[in-house]
């Protein structure tokens, strides 16, 4: 007795699926499905804007965030703080930091952190060009907004030594104690952070 499975074609879709971050196999057969039973305008749609996005989505010449041009919206804006830019790991770290609101400074996006066991180095980070851009003389802080793990507080560290001898002031995101959380449930290390990063009132 025959047993029964996709189609090759079906396979070779639910395959593809899986290759996406977070996609196991049962939501790779999941999505598609419902990729096969959408509207094939709508499947047409989706392909074309993923090929779309690969074909123009490029690094921006002077920070490396993600652009359609030379030059992303930020580098564009003359009305940005040109003396601060705030490092961060990925892209999408700078939507995070520009929905505060707090923010109106440049960006400098370095597409990884260093990981020795994973064989990143800072040759394979977006570091030399970060480096130039302090060279000009126009910057005064560089903020670290690395994530909080092993990986981001060891690209900090080692940018932060990177630019002492360019004498120019480099901070950290403080980071503690959540707004709304209770202090009782709170881990050791975060509340450690927040006692070290307290503000004046």
């Amino acid at each position: 007795m025959a047993q029964y499975f996709y189609p090759p074609s079906v396979e070779a879709l639910i395959a593809a699926l899986t290759k996406l971050p977070g996609v196991g196999p049962k939501t790779g057969q999941r999505l598609a499905m419902y990729l096969l039973h959408t509207r094939a305008e709508d499947a047409q749609g989706l392909a074309q804007a993923i090929l779309q996005a690969r074909e123009k989505v490029r690094r921006c010449q002077t920070c490396g965030n993600l652009t359609d041009d030379e030059l992303c919206p930020v580098c564009r804006d003359g009305q940005r703080d040109q003396t601060t830019i705030c490092v961060v790991e990925q892209p999408g770290d700078c939507i995070v930091v520009e929905k505060t609101g707090q923010y109106h400074g440049l960006y400098h996006v370095l597409h990884g952190a260093l990981s020795p066991m994973e064989g990143v180095g800072p040759e394979n980070l977006n570091i030399a060009s970060l480096l130039r851009r302090l060279q000009t003389g126009l910057v005064q802080e560089v903020i670290m907004a690395t994530n909080t793990g092993v990986e981001g507080e060891a690209t900090a560290l080692y940018l932060a030594r990177q630019i002492k001898p360019l004498n120019i002031k480099v901070s950290r995101l403080a980071y503690g104690v959540a707004v709304g959380g209770d202090l009782e449930y709170t881990d050791e290390a975060t509340l450690g952070r927040a006692l070290q990063g307290r503000l004046s009132l």
